[in-house]
């Protein structure tokens, strides 16, 4: 076969970068030109835009249609080892889809059928109930939000680009696709862990740690699979189906609804897990009872408050990251690669091995679940997280195996020996997948001694030590984690450069790009890892709640009808210790995801930097500090990133003051009191809910609105505050996450190694827990969502703003531009000022006249 020739810039005018733009822009039209004439009736409503480049002068002021209007190159005519079918290659990636469906399904069967007692059964059914309500709510709201996008989104892409009702359609169908698709992975990860943490509660019963292990591995594994699998399967289904020509437009409305979905779901589901969270916790300082005493009506909004935040948030959030930064590469692809057979064999490339990837982390967690199993089977105690680090790199090592592998055979008929070289780039990224969580260990794990020191200031200290030595350890982290992504992504970019000169626009852009796919190269078990902490966490609320100890005659029930004696205080032991583990590899999974947001967000900006330059041609000095706006774009971005951090966290504080204040009033402690009643425990999560809800929208509105401020001020002003916010928000979010999983595992440590629950040290460690909640699971792992959104939706403002300033309207984007600026800052007034708590500085009663909280007993 004759390879790929990337000595020779291509001739053909159908692949000159402006070429490309040129096809970007639809035919002008009589409704065009009636848009242009009520362009300042509709322009207010325009938050989302086409990325095509803005007409220069001379040129033809047409409103572009971005990525909507990008062509997919045929993708049956990719070079590839042993000409086989680009098409059909890609066919057998449907097939690993199903079978990574087909696994969640047959885990979700065998979860289901795992023996169980009634009592922590009801528990974790009554923990499902409250979650789906949650849901159920959460679900109306996206679809208000869905809508109002929808009706942006017709009167741009059908009255200002003047897209066929057919396109239109399809972009608003396939964004409502993406979200659907965030919020079903959502659901799933819920009822598969609310059947998990009854059945790991009592597989601790019979004494033996592994099944402990087991059962949470294996619903994080099925959440995982099922969430890389759909994302795949949707994104094969638009290369595979759909016409070339229409491609675009539905990436472009898939990546708009993942994002929309993603970002209101781990918003709304950081705020509410933390009220609940915080509202459960501080009732063990005053009151001095346990963390989950079924008396306390908190308990059971911190449970679901677990799968709100730490699976609904995290699922949606990982389905967005896979999809987005997949768009991000084949938008780069088709704008920056010249030749459309290379085009084609890139594309071919990169899906296929998501596919294999699929299988690796399939291939790995069986070898890994036969391994725990020979060396703890008859153990009475284990290391939780000893299996865990062993699954991150066995999966790491295959999936850097197979990607050599698979790159040797779609691209080793490519000149240049671009498949080595692009491989090695992927494994930067697959390296920082498993290097990252070690580095988080070194600062959150139970056994690290960032945690440890944190404990030990604690005993003199109080919760002041307790708190600077948790900040201590994020501030750390930062540095650590920086330096590694960076030498990871300098390697990368140093690969880049031995690249023919002649193959793409910006190889280094490209490089960074699949530093972000390997990053998610391991992406089930990266999943799965994170879902293993809600199962242990609630698995311990799970048996304290069901009271499975005080029923009579429990012990000679369940040998009759399980076969086994309860060992009762090896099961609390274990609880407690699997909950460690779980708290730590929930810490870190999320540096893995801000950094695929950061990575990733660099090759979405790229999109933006090569319209406005038209191909790297022209105004690249506007790309410098030198150029005024775009310095003061770059000192805007940490603004809104501090901001944002504040926001999230003062609805968490507000929420958990008014449910402080409800629990407070409604406890009762006294001895004819089994448990709180089941209406005091729904106004809870009621509670969490109001204030999830009430915080999302202000911060969402803001953002968004500020996106279209930023937008038209000046096209790269907005380039250098999206750089801003991906790097603030990188470092702002790992210290966050970290400073936070040390506080949670410092007070672990204390109620397990050193069994001081109840103490003054125990006390110290719960305040400074308080204060990491919101720090490890609202403000840090909201602002990936975030950061994409932005991104995202930039790629759409800011065309819409360069398209109207093209058409002779530069006077309206500077009064929009005001205008969306004003409407953003009034949502970041109501963030505080709305959300504030209302009542006086005494026990005085509130400004609403309620009365001062009082502790019934």
């Amino acid at each position: 076969m004759t390879p790929i020739d990337l000595g020779r810039q291509s001739t053909d005018p159908q692949t000159t970068p402006a070429r490309i733009a040129a096809h970007r822009a639809p035919r002008p039209s009589r409704r065009r030109r009636r848009a242009r004439g009520s362009a300042l009736l509709l322009a207010a409503a325009l938050p989302l835009a086409g990325c095509a480049s803005g007409g220069g002068e001379g040129s033809d002021a047409t409103v572009g249609g971005g990525e909507a209007s990008l062509v997919l190159p045929d993708l049956s005519q990719a070079s590839i080892t042993g000409g086989v079918d680009g098409r059909a290659l890609l066919s057998i990636g449907l097939i690993v889809c199903a079978l990574g469906l087909l696994f969640g399904l047959w885990t979700y069967m065998r979860l289901r059928d795992l023996p169980v007692h009634h009592a922590m059964r009801d528990i974790s059914e009554l923990i499902y109930s409250t979650c789906k309500a949650y849901l159920l709510r959460q679900g109306r709201f996206l679809l208000i939000l869905w809508a109002f996008i929808t009706v942006i989104v017709f009167i741009y892409y059908k009255l200002l680009v003047d897209f066929t009702w057919g396109k239109t359609l399809t972009v608003i169908g396939f964004s409502l696709l993406g979200m659907a698709g965030s919020y079903s992975v959502a659901w799933f990860g819920i009822r598969v862990n609310t059947f998990a943490n009854s059945r790991t509660a009592f597989a601790s019963l019979r004494g033996r740690p592994i099944e402990t292990h087991r059962i949470p591995m294996r619903s994080g594994m099925s959440i995982g699979m099922v969430l890389i699998s759909l994302e795949l399967l949707m994104m094969l289904v638009i290369l595979l189906f759909l016409p070339a020509d229409t491609a675009g437009a539905c990436f472009i409305g898939f990546a708009i609804g993942e994002s929309l979905g993603a970002a209101a779901l781990r918003i709304a589901g950081g705020i509410f897990t933390k009220i609940a969270d915080i509202g459960s916790d501080l009732m063990k300082i005053v009151f001095k009872i346990d963390e989950d005493d079924p008396r306390n009506p908190g308990v059971i909004a911190d449970c679901t408050g677990d799968n709100a935040g730490d699976s609904v948030g995290p699922s949606a959030d990982g389905f967005e990251t896979y999809g987005v930064t997949g768009v991000a590469l084949v938008t780069f692809i088709i704008l920056a690669v010249p030749d459309p057979v290379l085009q084609a064999t890139l594309l071919v490339w990169i899906f296929v091995l998501r596919s294999v990837m699929i299988l690796a982390s399939a291939l790995a967690y069986g070898i890994n679940s036969r391994i725990a199993t020979a060396r703890f089977a008859e153990a009475k105690r284990m290391n939780f997280e000893a299996p865990l680090s062993t699954l991150v790199w066995l999966t790491s090592g295959l999936c850097i195996a197979f990607t050599y592998l698979t790159s040797w055979y779609v691209l080793g008929g490519v000149a240049g020996m671009i498949w080595l070289k692009l491989a090695t780039i992927i494994t930067c990224g697959t390296l920082a997948g498993a290097l990252i969580p070690e580095l988080v260990k070194v600062f959150t794990s139970t056994k690290s001694r960032h945690v440890r020191e944190t404990v030990k200031s604690s005993r003199q200290g109080g919760a002041s030590l307790n708190i600077l030595s948790g900040i201590v350890a994020g501030n750390f982290s930062a540095y650590w984690l920086g330096i590694t992504i960076v030498g990871l992504m300098g390697l990368a970019f140093l690969i880049s450069t031995t690249m023919p000169a002649d193959i793409m626009l910006a190889p280094a852009v490209f490089a960074f790009g699949l530093v972000a796919f390997g990053f998610l190269g391991m992406g089930p078990v990266t999943i799965a890892v994170d879902s293993y902490g809600p199962v242990t966490d609630n698995a311990q609320s799970v048996y304290e709640l069901s009271r499975i100890e005080h029923i009579d005659g429990i012990d000679s029930e369940i040998e009759r009808g399980f076969g086994f004696a309860p060992q009762w205080e090896n099961s609390k032991l274990m609880l407690e210790e699997n909950d460690g583990a779980g708290n730590t590899f929930k810490a870190t999974a999320k540096p893995v995801l801000i950094g695929t947001a950061v990575v990733g967000a660099t090759t979405m900006i790229f999109s933006i930097i090569i319209g406005l330059t038209e191909g790297l041609t022209t105004n690249t000095e506007m790309l410098s500090i030198m150029h005024a706006p775009f310095l003061l774009g770059l000192i805007t971005g940490g603004a809104v990133i501090y901001w944002f951090s504040g926001a999230s966290i003062q609805a968490v504080t507000t929420g958990a003051y008014r449910a402080v204040e409800f629990i407070k009033e409604t406890i009762h402690l006294d001895a004819s009191t089994e448990r709180a009643s089941a209406k005091d425990s729904r106004k809870v999560v009621d509670i969490c809910t109001q204030y999830a809800q009430q915080g999302m929208i202000q911060i969402f509105l803001a953002v968004f609105f500020g996106t279209l401020a930023f937008a038209f001020v000046e096209p790269y002003f907005f380039i250098g505050y999206l750089i801003s916010i991906a790097l603030f928000g990188l470092y702002q979010a790992i210290y966050m996450a970290n400073a936070g999983g040390a506080w949670d595992n410092a007070k672990k440590i204390v109620e397990t190694d050193l069994h001081a629950k109840g103490t003054a040290l125990h006390d110290a460690t719960i305040v400074g827990d308080t204060v990491g909640d919101p720090y490890k699971d609202t403000a840090s792992v909201a602002l990936n969502p975030i950061i994409k959104f932005t991104t995202l939706f930039g790629l759409l403002a800011v065309e819409l703003a360069v398209s109207l300033s093209a058409q002779g309207l530069g006077v309206l984007v500077n009064v929009l531009a005001v205008v969306f600026f004003l409407v953003s800052a009034f949502f970041v007034y109501r963030s505080f000022y709305g959300m504030r708590i209302k009542a006086g500085m005494t026990d005085e009663p509130d400004d609403e006249g309620a009365p001062a909280p009082q502790a019934v007993k």
